[in-house]
């Protein structure tokens, strides 16, 4: 009798993927060397091995992405939104044939599992560029009145724990309402926009219209700053974008801010337990625990506390962490040293606290960023770990009796971005989903992405749209 499986390894070939020495920005519809003369080193979170050397974007450097997309605002403008359209269907095209290489450098750059980027990420970006792409040429009709207007150029700021995707929800409607766009990637995952870059001069798009200027959070600060920019979008932390909305308040620019989360995931005792056990694994340990809107809290009704926990302990101890090429890996390597660092402090504070902790007996590889998944329990409402945003493969448990706890619990914080309902009776999930203060809740699923549909939250998890018709908005502004 086999007591246990065993793998075999399945690495997928990173030889699809070429990589440069050194990139510069891309301004103007090409790769130029940067005004600052600086580069910084692009590393694998997995191996820490040096990828690349990328540009350090000082402030000659987004001066002059700023008016290379002036330029290219006002040569979009004078492209036809059906002509538009065509730009962006190539792009999502250009995109699915490359998609093997993307997939590979995606979980090079970022430390995410193949089969995330392979079968999630990428035909998510694509999706995003031909649904935005259908859009194009009916803005007049898409919300009753030929009085929105593109604001102009979008500067537009991502975060690494979705390089390529968080790429394509803010590019694909700012071109697609008329925009050009000044983007900067996150410091530790720029080289899949870089290759995104390439995709654009490949397509023809106009130069100018799509910049690309990568470096750190003082990059970001002049892009935020620059007088010439006239919408700022940004997805991070929420510490950085009350700052941003503090520099922009009274200028008149365009913001939407997507930020930070402490989703809850709330099990009910007649939920099918073993369905639930594997929404709220991909809920939590799904690219890290790296996502925004991770069910990093468990509220789960005490009658199947006891029976719920046994097999959620169970169904951890079943992943496997390792080689985020391997196409059997389920937990990659978290993000960076720093990332790592806030992880493991926060996990010590729910130590300390009186938290039980759980977490699955697997070896961590020599190299690289790693942290077994974990499970707390015995955890209260006041404790760090349920009230602060780990960003990591942490879940924390706390139980309730009544819907109305429940319910109370959930909109215990600062945040208002997600929520997850288990229930086998729709009454129950509506009357729930009803009472969260919660802009985007699944029902007996989680993590389900559709580019129609819109994405945002509220309170301290920011404000304004992204993806649907209501994405749209967020690029548009009323003509007076």
């Amino acid at each position: 009798m086999i007591e246990k499986w065993s793998y075999s390894d399945s690495v997928e070939s990173r030889e699809i993927v070429s990589l440069e020495d050194k990139y510069g920005h891309f301004i103007d519809g090409s790769f130029v060397s940067p005004k600052s003369k600086k580069y910084f080193d692009s590393i694998s979170p997995s191996t820490e091995e040096l990828l690349s050397q990328v540009s350090f974007g000082g402030e000659a450097d987004v001066d002059n992405a700023v008016s290379s997309a002036r330029e290219g605002f006002k040569t979009w403008q004078k492209v036809k939104p059906v002509e538009r359209s065509k730009y962006l269907f190539k792009i999502a095209r250009l995109i699915q044939e490359r998609s093997r290489e993307f997939a590979v450098l995606e979980s090079m750059d970022g430390g995410k599992p193949i089969k995330e980027s392979r079968d999630v990420d990428l035909p998510q970006v694509s999706a995003n560029f031909f649904y935005f792409a259908g859009w194009a040429d009916k803005l007049d009709i898409s919300w009753g009145t030929d009085k929105l207007k593109p604001y102009g150029v979008a500067g537009q700021i991502i975060p690494w724990n979705f390089p390529l995707l968080m790429l394509a929800w803010k590019v694909a409607p700012a071109l697609a309402t008329g925009n050009s766009v000044v983007l900067k990637p996150a410091e530790t995952t720029p080289l899949t926009a870089l290759l995104f870059a390439e995709i654009c001069a490949e397509a023809g798009l106009p130069d100018g219209v799509f910049n690309l200027v990568t470096g750190n959070g003082e990059t970001g600060a002049f892009i935020v700053n620059h007088e010439d920019i006239d919408k700022i979008a940004f997805t991070g932390s929420t510490g950085v974008g009350k700052q941003i909305q503090s520099t922009l308040a009274g200028t008149g620019k365009g913001l939407t801010l997507e930020l930070g989360g402490k989703a809850a995931n709330i099990v009910y005792e007649d939920a099918s337990i073993d369905q639930a056990v594997e929404g709220v694994v991909n809920g939590i340990f799904f690219n890290q625990g790296h996502v925004c809107c991770a069910g990093s809290r468990l509220l789960i009704q005490e009658s199947i506390e006891n029976e719920f926990i046994e097999k959620l302990e169970r169904r951890m101890q079943q992943l496997r962490v390792g080689n985020p090429l391997d196409k059997n890996t389920d937990i990659g390597a978290i993000n960076s040293k720093q990332q790592l660092n806030k992880i493991t402090e926060l996990v010590e504070s729910g130590i300390n606290d009186g938290g039980s902790i759980y977490q699955t007996e697997c070896e961590l590889p020599g190299n690289g960023f790693w942290f077994k998944p974990t499970l707390f329990t015995n955890v209260q409402p006041a404790y760090r770990i349920a009230r602060e945003e780990i960003f990591g493969p942490v879940l924390t448990t706390i139980t309730f009796r009544t819907p109305e706890e429940a319910v109370e619990i959930a909109n215990n914080t600062e945040y208002g971005l997600s929520a997850g309902i288990w229930s086998e009776k729709g009454s129950k999930v509506l009357w729930t989903a009803d009472n969260l203060d919660a802009g985007v809740i699944w029902s007996n699923t989680f993590n389900k992405f559709d580019p129609s549909s819109p994405f945002g939250g509220y309170k301290e998890s920011g404000f304004g749209r992204e993806g649907g018709r209501h994405g749209l908005l967020s690029y548009l502004k009323e003509e007076k």
